[in-house]
């Protein structure tokens, strides 16, 4: 397989402008080439980073879902891999179903999950964006990794009920990524991370009830601090100011109730090196900043300390990455 180049910027308008010189046809795309398989690996991805809850992201190395597609009359999926016995095939519940329904563009789509559902890592984003990115390029409808990004997040909301772009947009392009409600920023960074993902599940759904409806104004600044270090810590590549603008008191603790053993790991992350801890996502991975230097040490005690609380748990050594590559299958 070879990389496939990006498409070139086309505005949404200038796509529907070109469909209707042909105002009495279907809208069904034409099959240029209907034997063209293309293959995507999109990342998994961490969100939240502690104080940046529903804006910050990141996008991982590993792990990766794999998604394969090619061009049909009607949108079939196919789900294998981790955790793939949860994941519905009707295109109606799935949220690569929603992306292909959005970009008006049928396949046959194959994902290889090697993101966990409910893992907290971007399970459902890394598999929505990749569909985007994929679909995108073989029916090469042109718009940029940015226009992808809401398309993507729609296929998000048939998993948690709300079209969030946090986990989407570091999925698609790569780095840190701040997501507003009008546009995302996404910056390149090089932070070493630890991923430790422990054998229990927590839903979107239920990690979003219990956030508190109201806080302090001391909780309120030490937060929006807290996300102004983390920020300046990944413009300038330094684990130290990443893992201190984790530190949030609002979110984080509501959530960290849900994770059996949470605070032992952590504090054991930070005895072997971690610079800052927090709750991945929604759960119940644990991301953890440290320093190369550290790595092994930090996975190798979060793991440890999951196991002395009886909850099996596996470390991902990884670090901040590009987004999702596609791939032309020969």
């Amino acid at each position: 397989m070879k990389p496939v180049p990006s498409s070139s910027a086309v505005s949404l308008s200038h796509v529907q402008i070109r469909l209707s010189v042909w105002p009495s046809l279907p809208f069904y795309p034409l099959f240029r080439n209907p034997e063209r398989m293309l293959k995507v690996r999109a990342p998994a991805t961490s969100a939240n980073l502690g104080s940046g809850f529903d804006v910050f992201g990141v996008a991982l190395d590993r792990p990766a879902d794999i998604i394969t597609v090619s061009q049909a009359e009607h949108t079939t999926i196919e789900v294998r891999g981790a955790g793939s016995q949860f994941i519905p095939e009707d295109p109606d519940s799935n949220v690569v179903g929603a992306v292909a329904n959005a970009l008006d563009a049928p396949a046959h789509i194959k994902i290889d999950k090697g993101v966990r559902p409910s893992s907290g890592l971007g399970s459902s984003a890394a598999s929505s964006a990749g569909a985007a990115l994929a679909l995108n390029t073989l029916y090469e409808r042109g718009l940029t990794r940015h226009e992808l990004v809401p398309i993507a997040a729609e296929g998000e909301a048939v998993v948690s009920g709300d079209a969030h772009s946090d986990n989407v947009a570091p999925a698609l392009l790569g780095g840190f990524t701040v997501a507003r409600g009008d546009s995302v920023t996404a910056i390149e960074a090089d932070i070493p991370l630890v991923a430790c993902l422990p054998e229990i599940a927590v839903s979107t759904r239920d990690a979003r009830r219990v956030i508190p409806d109201s806080t302090s104004m001391e909780n309120l600044i030490h937060t929006v601090a807290s996300a102004a270090t983390l920020t300046a810590g990944m413009a300038r590549d330094d684990p130290a100011l990443v893992g201190k603008g984790m530190d949030e008191r609002i979110v984080t603790p509501a959530r960290a109730n849900l994770i059996t053993g949470y605070e032992s790991v952590k504090e054991a992350a930070f005895m072997a090196g971690a610079t800052g801890v927090t709750v991945s996502g929604a759960g119940p991975a644990i991301i953890a900043a440290c320093p190369t230097a550290t790595r092994r040490q930090v996975a190798g005690a979060m793991v440890d300390a999951f196991e002395q609380a009886d909850v099996a748990a596996r470390a991902y050594q990884t670090r901040i990455s590009a987004g999702a590559t596609v791939y032309e299958c020969e």
